[in-house]
């Protein structure tokens, strides 16, 4: 069996494609595996486990968690968590909310900044998907009033910038804490990845190992060479585990699934470290 690709995403966060079609083009990218990692929601495990049964993959389960840190992102992902625990259903219920604040606030800023735009232009975008800034961006190319997401995020909704709207997060010490509780494994995902993302310190990574953090995404898709040597060192130097991702979201601009992906001795660790049982 080839490796496990352990962060991807569908339309039930901020991927543009189902559950089951990420597994079918996993399996058709010659992978062992995916975890399923969609924005603060497990909806789509049931969907994506039978999937991998039927296409013989393995599927691991996964969340991953937006935390902050000084008003910039901190992404947290979360394996084998139980999605009934009742902490982590209320934080994540909490999330998405904020999210649908959040667009609505950024819409009411692009407005005021001279863009027409209306919520509903957004929804639109969203489909069946939890809002977030991505529909956001997409509306705004939609009406043409830039050429492309990245324009967008760079010109008016990345972190800091003229329409960004701040959001209440958890701290990323909480955000492991979370996911322990809940009986899962916490991994740092893409600390090497600066854009639109804060990026993260070795401080700040020896805070999350002192919470339970269990592993680094270090072969995320996006690392360059030097990031991905620098992130392993410094896991290792941690005694936590190395994994590998592609981040997948579906979009024209986006890493193929399975361009980097995790041995299956690390996930079957991982796995190990975990405190759930399910079909998976």
């Amino acid at each position: 069996m080839s490796g496990v690709d352990l962060h991807t995403h569908s339309t039930r966060s901020d991927g543009v494609l189902a559950p089951q079609a990420v597994v079918a083009l996993a399996a058709s990218a010659g992978v062992g595996g995916i975890a399923l990692t969609d924005h603060d929601t497990t909806d789509g495990w049931d969907e994506a486990s039978d999937a991998c049964r039927r296409h013989g993959l393995r599927f691991v389960p996964g969340v991953e968690l937006s935390t902050e840190l000084g008003g910039r992102s901190v992404h947290l992902l979360g394996y084998w968590v139980d999605p009934g625990n009742d902490r982590l259903r209320t934080e994540c219920d909490r999330l998405r909310n904020e999210r649908l604040r959040r667009a609505e606030a950024m819409v009411g800023k692009l407005n005021a900044l001279g863009l027409p735009l209306t919520f509903d232009e957004v929804l639109v975008q969203a489909g069946d998907a939890p809002i977030g800034r991505p529909h956001v961006a997409a509306a705004m190319v939609a009406r043409g009033q830039v050429a492309d997401l990245d324009a967008a995020f760079d010109g008016y909704l990345a972190d800091g910038g003229p329409a960004y709207v701040p959001k209440h997060a958890l701290a990323p010490e909480r955000g492991v804490e979370l996911i322990r509780q809940a009986g899962g494994v916490a991994v740092l995902a893409h600390p090497g990845v600066s854009t639109r993302d804060a990026p993260v310190d070795l401080a700040l990574l020896d805070r999350l190992v002192a919470a339970g953090l269990a592993g680094v995404e270090a072969d995320h898709a996006a690392h360059d060479d030097d990031a991905r040597r620098y992130w392993r060192e410094a896991a290792q130097q941690r005694n936590l585990y190395v994994t590998g991702a592609s981040d997948f979201h579906g979009t024209s601009q986006d890493a193929r699934l399975g361009e980097a992906v995790t041995p299956v001795d690390v996930v079957d660790a991982l796995q190990q470290m975990s405190r759930t049982e399910g079909p998976w």
